[in-house]
């Protein structure tokens, strides 16, 4: 699972307990101007399109964490509850998506729309 909080413009996610081990990273920054997208995917945890695994664990249809590269580039994955994704597209970034579980989802996705809306200056 992975925690997420928004402050000073930025999306700081905090992946959780052995998640950490698995995904083999504990804690992503992300200012808001960068992501151009965020969506629930509900069906995230049986995905077979992850990609290349280049960094952490897989296990098809039970565990994805960690980063893999596929057709939209390098992607990190913290996903193992049914139900509980969201999808973080990305601009200018490391990464072009993140794809994680947090607790719930649609307040999740209304939380970061909300946020990169609002006017920053």
């Amino acid at each position: 699972m992975t925690d997420y909080r928004i402050k000073d413009g930025v999306l700081e996610l905090t992946v959780e307990g052995l998640d950490k081990l698995w995904a083999m990273r504990g804690h992503l920054t992300i200012p808001l101007d960068d992501i151009t997208g965020v969506r629930a995917d509900p069906e995230a945890h049986a995905s077979v399109a992850s990609g290349v695994k280049v960094a952490g664990a897989r296990i098809p249809g039970v565990l994805q964490a960690g980063t893999f590269v596929n057709s939209k580039g390098m992607v990190f994955w913290d996903v193992h509850h049914e139900g509980h994704a969201i999808v973080i597209s990305l601009q200018h970034e490391h990464f072009s998506e993140l794809v994680v579980d947090v607790a719930d989802p649609e307040s999740a996705v209304s939380e970061i729309q909300d946020a990169i809306r609002r006017p920053r200056g």
